[in-house]
């Protein structure tokens, strides 16, 4: 019985730590809508100068809890200065391209740490008084894990007293319910917003600092715990803090059981919490509904019209550009251009969905790797020759699209967006855990073309094919009446619904046509590495394509291969320099500033006059 009450502690020990930076990330989106990426990396700092202060401040009863609050107050601060130098200037942006850079963020906060505080993962020290345990029937606790215990509910407690009983709670609540009513009757949302991000920040630090005598610091923290405390926020409800905490403590005692039934289930049992109760309930289980459309309106986007006389000129030049590289370019640059275009392909089917079909995927990596698992297993296994591979594995990976799909196109907004991501974790999970039949972590190897494509120029040209192909495809999809529909189905749901056109099924097709191309590239990746492992599957490269189709532009049908293009480029480059992640970080603010609309929509609209036919 002991044992099980220490349990149950523990997991309301996790679900404490876990709290504090959910609850920071919910607040910030309440208000501003952000989805921010560099909340890990606050977290993370806080767990480092948390270390720091509590090393250097003279020893006494309280230092330790003085140096966690030094620490939280000095990444509140952080916070606000990236708010006030960077994000301020990117809110008439689309919330997308924030979170690409708030992604530039990510990258910069990692190389300073690991310059400022070294690469070795540190011990955390022990809370003076809270170093022993306590024994419960036998079984032991860390008096340390009473405390957060009693910490979190606390912290809870301040929030509801700060948001219910304070002019400033109030106005945060006002604006969370309708941000243009609070500027209409001239509230100051400029330094709300700075205000917001200070706590949320606060907030964020202040739970890596206390977890430091748990955990310790190492430079993984931040990547660990923002797909977590996303997780929390989406399951308790997007702006709800009571829900934040009542879905940390689901997830933190979820986990400290579910290790006891199934040691592997921690790597998934979330995102299946997540899964269950989106489907089951939309808005998570404190969420409001969203607002009606009328309320938050998408910002108008380009026009997307039909190629021009010039600017099919342009593209058969660029067509003939590729089809001569192999006669100037070696094997390493011939790959990696492969690897673009493979890349542009998922890219562009991801685009699909994102721009005419309006619906976001954090998790488009299920299909890529989906297509690339499907046709490994069938060489792997099977002995299937490429040509019919390269059919049937698409095939395959539609109809998972099929399966997904359908379970989230009954949400929208973020809340879809977080449910495509609880799949591709599922999916991943299942490829990284099945090691009888996909390898698990050691991949499939030896997955290699026929012989008559083993040639790298000929597998070059034979994947080029493929991939133009399937970008013109999906390019002419959007100008057929149906693209159409999906177009106005993204702009105004009502109104498609008042004259009898089904919303849902359009965009159920749509997923299952980005998933049948996302999976024929994944299906010519195999091939071109000859293996495949899990990574192509997880999270990281999700999000990869999501960032190559902001950095083109998702106003731009060239977006996609430009942003492909300059993002592989850029990481293939820089990727060999010290600190390359703080220059790769910089580099994307700047385009994000410099390019609202991506690369390809800010020079396109400059170059739209030129390529548009003469009147």
């Amino acid at each position: 019985m002991g044992f099980y009450i220490v349990q149950t502690l523990t997991g309301l020990s996790d679900a404490s730590s876990l709290f504090l930076v959910a609850c920071g990330l919910s607040l910030i989106f309440g208000v501003s809508r952000i989805v921010n990426m560099a909340h890990g990396s606050f977290y993370m700092v806080g767990a480092y100068l948390a270390y720091f202060f509590i090393d250097k401040l003279p020893q006494g009863p309280f230092h330790f809890w003085i140096g966690i609050l030094l620490s939280a107050l000095a990444v509140g601060l952080i916070g606000m200065i990236v708010e006030v130098f960077l994000l301020r200037r990117l809110y008439h942006a689309p919330e997308l391209f924030i979170l690409f850079a708030t992604f530039g963020i990510v990258l910069i906060i990692q190389d300073l740490s690991r310059w400022l505080f070294g690469a070795e993962d540190i011990l955390g020290q022990q809370a003076p008084g809270l170093s022993s345990s306590i024994n419960i029937m036998g079984s032991y606790i860390p008096q340390y894990d009473i405390a957060l215990i009693i910490i979190a509910p606390l912290i809870l407690l301040g929030l509801w007293l700060l948001l219910t009983k304070t002019r400033w709670g109030i106005l945060v609540r006002a604006a969370t319910e309708d941000r243009e009513m609070t500027d209409a009757l001239g509230v100051n949302q400029t330094w709300l917003f700075t205000s917001v991000f200070f706590l949320g920040s606060f907030l964020a630090g202040l739970g890596g600092a206390v977890q430091l005598p748990k955990g310790g610091a190492d430079l993984l923290m931040d990547l660990n715990i923002i797909a977590t405390a996303f997780v929390i926020v989406v399951v308790g409800g997007m702006g709800s803090i009571p829900g934040a905490y009542l879905a940390a403590v689901i997830i933190g005692e979820l986990n400290a059981f579910g290790i006891l039934v199934f040691p592997q289930s921690t790597l998934v049992l979330m995102f299946l919490v997540m899964a269950v109760v989106l489907i089951i309930r939309p808005y998570g289980l404190l969420g409001k509904e969203e607002a009606p459309e009328h309320d938050n309106a998408p910002a108008p986007e380009s026009i997307i019209r039909p190629a021009s006389r010039r600017l099919k000129t342009a593209g058969a030049v660029f067509l003939a550009v590729i089809l001569a590289l192999p006669a100037v370019a070696n094997t390493f640059q011939l790959v990696l251009i492969t690897e673009i275009a493979l890349f542009a392909l998922a890219c562009m089917s991801l685009y699909f969905i994102m721009g005419p079909g309006g619906m976001v995927s954090f998790g488009h990596a299920a299909y890529f790797g989906g297509g690339a698992y499907f046709a490994a297993l069938m060489v792997h296994y099977l002995h299937t020759p490429m040509e019919l591979t390269l059919f049937l594995a698409p095939l395959l990976t539609g109809c998972l699209a099929l399966i997904i799909g359908w379970f989230c196109v009954q949400l929208s907004g973020v809340y879809l967006a977080m449910l495509t991501l609880a799949f591709a974790q599922i999916c991943w999970s299942i490829v990284f855990q099945w090691g009888a039949v996909t390898g698990g972590d050691d991949g499939l190897l030896s997955i290699w073309p026929s012989a008559w494509a083993s040639n790298k120029i000929i597998f070059y040209y034979l994947a080029m094919t493929l991939c133009i192909g399937g970008i013109l495809i999906l390019r002419h999809f959007i100008f057929t009446p149906f693209g159409y529909t999906l177009r106005a189905c993204r702009d105004s749901a009502l109104r498609v619904d008042s004259i009898g056109i089904n919303l849902k099924r359009h965009q159920w097709f749509a997923f299952s046509i980005a998933g049948i191309f996302a999976g024929l590239a994944g299906g010519l990746y195999v091939f071109l590495k000859g293996s495949i492992f899990p990574d192509e599957m997880a999270i990281s490269r999700s999000f990869d394509f999501l960032f190559m189709v902001l950095l083109g532009g998702v106003n731009s049908l060239f977006g996609p291969i430009a942003g492909s293009a300059a993002f592989t480029w850029l990481h293939d480059t820089i990727s060999r320099i010290n600190l390359w992640q703080l220059i790769l970080g910089s580099i994307f603010i700047v385009l994000v500033v410099a390019f609202p609309q991506g690369i390809a929509g800010s020079i396109g609209s400059r170059l739209n006059k030129y390529f548009r036919d003469p009147a």
